[in-house]
């Protein structure tokens, strides 16, 4: 253990600043921000899958540019996408999807007018059981984020939950 130096004050800052730019995009931090609005409407939780995060991961870096396309899923995922101009956390771009809420109508099962909801509705469809994420840092500077479900979800005429 060091003594109170200089150097190794220096030595934590490095250690807890860097640790600070990691937080919020272990696959962990993904699953737990899904899982924390799936259990506000009883949702069973999703849980991270290698296969799925590899095609978010595989997308993302087509997605460098930073423009908001979506992959299509190959068929077989749903896809919740975010980009900024700036950095962006996982658990920031989980928290977009899910401020949807407040413009979800359950019992309608429809968005106000004038809004989007899918993001939300994606996030706790309850047959989506596999997740997988993927960011990357845009040429421009950007954050590019990638989620993807499986099974999908966000089926024309059923509610998510």
């Amino acid at each position: 253990m060091c003594s109170l130096s200089v150097m190794c004050v220096l030595g934590l800052i490095f250690i807890v600043g860097s640790h600070v730019v990691y937080a919020q995009d272990s696959s962990a931090d993904y699953v737990n921000a899904h899982n924390a609005a799936r259990s506000e409407v009883g949702v069973s939780g999703i849980a991270w899958d290698d296969t799925v995060a590899a095609f978010a991961q595989n997308y993302a870096n087509q997605r460098k540019d930073c423009q908001l396309i979506h992959s299509g899923g190959g068929g077989r995922y749903g896809e919740n996408i975010a980009m900024s101009t700036g950095g962006m956390s996982g658990t920031d771009a989980v928290k977009l999807w899910v401020d949807e809420k407040s413009d979800y109508d359950y019992n309608s099962n429809t968005c106000a007018a004038g809004k989007v909801c899918g993001h939300y509705t994606q996030v706790v469809w309850r047959n989506s059981v596999r997740l997988g994420c993927a960011k990357v840092s845009c040429d421009n500077g950007g954050t590019f984020i990638t989620c993807n479900y499986d099974p999908p979800g966000n089926y024309v005429g059923q509610k998510p939950y």
